[in-house]
């Protein structure tokens, strides 16, 4: 389990985008790495689907929780399965969790090179951790950008979890 982030601060715009998103998505329209990520609540138990950006390399999948412990990090702990949604497509997934020194491996070796790739994603990923940290370059610090931001790999339901 991920330590929890100094400044949990989720942006203003996140409230107000994340429908619109989820709108998006859910029609089938690309947003680059976003995904829809559907889990039951934790207390509730109804289905609640939010957007996430989906790391996919070499065939294996993440999601991170950027903004630290919110609602989707926490159900999808609890549920350890969710549904993925990408382009209509929907697909039951296992969620394992990554331990705070496998996250920061992700970090250094699978997000970072990711991000690296493309000119919007290192804008985003590095706007963001501006905001988050009050520092413009976490993929150069994979601890820090990993700490307080959960990791979960996400695996083809049936596979019992296995890598």
């Amino acid at each position: 389990m991920a330590l929890p982030l100094k400044s949990p601060h989720v942006p203003s715009f996140i409230p107000f985008f994340n429908p619109i998103a989820r709108r998006l998505l859910k029609a089938g329209i690309p947003m680059g790495p976003n995904a829809l990520v559907t889990v039951r609540g934790r207390k509730s138990g109804r289905a609640r689907t939010t957007p996430v950006a989906l790391i996919e390399v070499s065939g294996r999948r993440w999601v991170i929780g950027t903004f630290g412990e919110v609602n989707w990090v926490r159900n999808l702990r609890t549920a350890g399965e969710a549904t993925l949604t990408v382009r209509r497509r929907t697909e039951d997934v296992t969620a394992v969790e990554l331990t705070p020194a496998e996250g920061v491996a992700f970090v250094h070796d699978v997000l970072g090179p990711y991000v690296g790739r493309h000119r919007l994603g290192r804008w985003m990923v590095r706007r963001i951790a501006k905001s988050l940290l009050g520092r413009a370059d976490i993929l150069d610090d994979p601890v820090a950008a990993a700490q307080g931001r959960p990791v979960f790999e996400l695996l083809a339901a049936g596979t019992g979890g296995k890598k």
